[in-house]
C-alpha cells in the first residue's frame, strides 16, 4: 500500500445525484423512523400498564392505620372565651304571648267582604 498516490491511477469519478433518488431516501429514513418511534411509545405504555396492575395486586385492600386517632376535643366557643361575645344565657326565654286576638294588618285597599 502506496502513502503518495501514483499520477496515473484513476480516481472515482462522483456519480451525479439523482434528486428522485435523494428523496425517495429521505421519505424511507422519515418512515423507518415514524414507525420505530411508535413501536417505542407503545412499548413504553405497555410497560407502565403491566406496573401499575402488578402494583395493584400487590396492594393490601383495607390497610390499618399505623397511628391512633387522637381524641375528639370538646367544641368550645373561641371568641366568647376572649370575652369578644356577651355570654348568652343557657336557657332561652320564654316568648311573650300577646294579649287579645291576634289580626291581619289593615290596608288601604278596598273592604274584602
Amino acid at each position: 500500500m502506496a502513502l503518495i498516490p501514483h499520477p496515473e491511477a484513476k480516481r472515482p469519478t462522483a456519480e451525479p445525484v439523482n434528486p428522485r433518488n435523494a428523496e425517495v431516501m429521505q421519505r424511507l429514513r422519515v418512515g423507518i423512523g415514524g414507525i420505530v418511534m411508535v413501536l417505542l411509545v407503545v412499548g413504553l405504555a405497555n410497560i407502565i400498564t403491566d406496573r401499575v396492575l402488578r402494583t395493584e395486586q400487590t396492594i393490601v385492600p383495607q390497610a390499618a392505620p399505623t397511628v391512633e386517632p387522637s381524641p375528639a376535643k370538646p367544641a368550645s366557643d373561641p371568641l366568647s372565651d376572649a370575652g369578644v361575645v356577651p355570654d348568652l344565657p343557657e336557657q332561652p326565654e320564654a316568648e311573650p304571648v300577646p294579649e287579645g286576638p291576634v289580626l291581619p294588618e289593615q290596608g288601604e285597599g278596598a273592604p274584602v267582604e
